[in-house]
């Protein structure tokens, strides 16, 4: 087998948790492209559809819509009990989905600290536990956790302990499962991005003097695109990475390095 044979996910199964917009979408995008079949999971069905729609035109590729809240634990269940039925398995799972709230630590309400931990960690672990008890039980798979630059890092000037807090969780999370699981073909791996420029980021009022700082500290000069990141999550879920898990890849044009 070629090199490049190996990255192929032909005959594979994937879901991607927040996949209906921003790098959730890019990366579904990205895995139908290397020929796995694709459940597109967020809260938003009017919008995951789109991007079903998008997929199936583009690529070619079997794809579905899944409403789901990753919170919620039956939901997360049902939701992987249908992506192996309709597709005959489940061989990748991307837990993707994240919130950000910014606020002052000493004015952070609870309500706003028990959200993003929530959704960003317990989330993960709901949607990760789920693959991995079906992915124990019929042969292995490969789990990929979206974590972010801001589990090695603290922001400026945006204030936002919860989103680092949770981040950070997610890594060592992910190095857990896969140490847990490693004997039993389930790898488990966390990719850190850093600032993207996903169109709900590029089209808020709010966000644009942060982008402005941004770019500024940024070696590259620039924020990185979605599709940047499409060639490690590919790599993470496909046989080219089979001796890779418990690792975080840091995806930021060098922005942890300063």
């Amino acid at each position: 087998m070629g090199i490049l044979d190996k990255f192929r996910l032909d005959g594979k199964s994937a879901f991607v948790t927040g996949g209906a917009r921003g790098i959730g979408k890019s990366i579904a995008q990205a895995l139908a492209e290397a020929g796995a079949n694709v459940a597109v999971v967020d809260v938003d069905l009017e919008e995951s559809l789109k991007t079903v729609s998008e997929l199936k035109a583009s690529t070619g590729a079997k794809a579905i819509a899944i409403k789901t809240d990753i919170t919620d634990k039956g939901q997360v269940e049902a939701m992987v009990s249908q992506v192996a039925d309709e597709f005959g398995g489940l061989h990748i799972a991307f837990c993707n989905a994240g919130i950000c709230i910014n606020a002052p630590a000493e004015e952070m309400t609870l309500e706003q600290w028990l959200k993003i931990i929530n959704v960003n960690l317990t989330g993960v672990f709901i949607t990760a536990q789920a693959a991995g008890r079906h992915m124990l039980a019929n042969g292995g798979g490969s789990i990929v956790t979206t974590a972010s630059m801001s589990a090695h890092i603290v922001n400026i000037p945006q204030q936002q302990c919860a989103y680092n807090a949770s981040k950070a969780g997610v890594v060592q999370l992910s190095k857990s499962l896969a140490v847990e699981w490693a004997t039993r073909n389930v790898r488990v791996n966390s990719i850190s991005p850093g600032y993207i420029g996903t169109d709900l980021t590029l089209q808020s009022p709010t966000l644009r003097p942060l982008i402005e700082k941004w770019i500024e500290l940024s070696p590259l000069k620039r924020l990185g695109d979605p599709n940047e990141l499409q060639a490690i999550s590919v790599y993470l879920a496909s046989d080219a990475s089979a001796f890779t898990t418990g690792s975080d890849f840091i995806i930021d044009g060098a922005f942890t390095c300063i």
